[in-house]
């Protein structure tokens, strides 16, 4: 074998050595960073996981706030459709009550409220006050009663009020009050969530 040829296998020797130890470490840094790339996508999933959770919490809670809120609006617009309702039912009663007190049942009515009142009087002084408003009454009711009656300088609507001073009791047959009561009792029945 001549030097040249020598030469040439060395070389060759050495390129093959060279290119397999190139390969090797060129392997070695791919393994790596593949290595280091898997990691990172670990991390960047685990990061995308967590906002995501992060976010759906943040996205239930906003969207909880937001239902609630609007329950609370449509609660309050409920109460206010329901207070307008009621005014107008209300109106209505008031108008019938007006024509009520201008009818003969009217007075039997006060006739009745006056005889239970001297009843549950027991012989007690008792004081028996009409509404302003049925003033003209006055002489009738106290011919058909017996009994007699003070007009009150307070207007109750109608009916009457009785007070017996010696056990400190008010006998409150008036208008006003049984209205403030069943303005104050009264709730819409029926519909769905309606109470």
């Amino acid at each position: 074998m001549t030097l040249e040829e020598k030469i040439a296998r060395i070389q060759t020797s050495s390129m093959e050595a060279a290119r397999s130890e190139g390969n090797e470490i060129i392997e070695s840094y791919r393994a790596a960073l593949d290595k280091v790339f898997e990691d990172h996508k670990q991390e960047a999933l685990r990061q995308v996981e967590t906002r995501v959770k992060a976010e759906t919490v943040n996205a239930r809670q906003q969207k909880n706030q937001a239902m609630a809120k609007a329950q609370l609006d449509l609660k309050r617009q409920e109460g206010r459709v329901q207070k307008e309702l009621k005014d107008k039912v209300f109106q209505e009663v008031m108008e019938l009550v007006e024509h009520y007190m201008k009818t003969e049942e009217y007075q039997e009515f006060l006739l009745r409220c006056i005889e239970k009142s001297v009843e549950f009087a027991g012989g007690e002084e008792l004081t028996i006050y009409i509404n302003p408003s049925d003033q003209e009454m006055k002489e009738e009711l106290e011919l058909k009663s017996g009994t007699m009656l003070t007009i009150s300088r307070e207007d109750f609507i109608g009916g009457i009020r009785a007070v017996i001073r010696g056990r400190n009791v008010l006998i409150d047959h008036s208008f006003r009050t049984a209205l403030r009561t069943e303005y104050d009792e009264f709730v819409f029945q029926g519909g769905d969530g309606v109470a």
